[in-house]
């Protein structure tokens, strides 16, 4: 069989990463972080009403540095991804769709989602 002479498709490290890529991408992975999350302060809910030795291990862990900063991320996850997700429904209705406004959404989400959850993390603190 003769090589083909079609063109081959562009290789990812051939593409510039753009807003739209990028916050795609972004949601996909807030979505799986959001879940696995959910499911460790599930954990920790059961342990409040099932075991109260587990509860105040996990409550122990729960004010940890790393664990502070895990729930950080968690929660700029679940925000990020609410708001993209009504970023989404808005253009199941139909708007939107123009290149200025999709990138003008776009910068709003990931502002709004940094903004959002530091006001959570600080009205937590006070």
């Amino acid at each position: 069989m003769a090589p083909s002479v079609r063109p081959v498709s562009p290789h990812l490290q051939i593409y510039k990463p753009q807003l739209t890529s990028v916050m795609s991408i972004l949601h996909r992975i807030t979505g799986v972080l959001t879940f696995a999350g959910s499911i460790c302060i599930l954990v920790w809910l059961v342990s409040l009403a099932w075991d109260a030795a587990l509860y105040s291990f996990l409550q122990e862990v729960a004010v940890s540095i790393p664990v502070q900063v895990c729930l950080f991320f968690w929660s700029l996850a679940l925000v990020y991804h609410l708001l993209n997700g009504l970023r989404h429904l808005s253009w199941d209705a139909g708007k939107g769709f123009e290149k200025p406004e999709i990138y003008k959404s776009g910068k709003l989400v990931v502002g709004l989602s940094l903004l959002i959850t530091i006001f959570i993390w600080v009205s937590k603190a006070v």
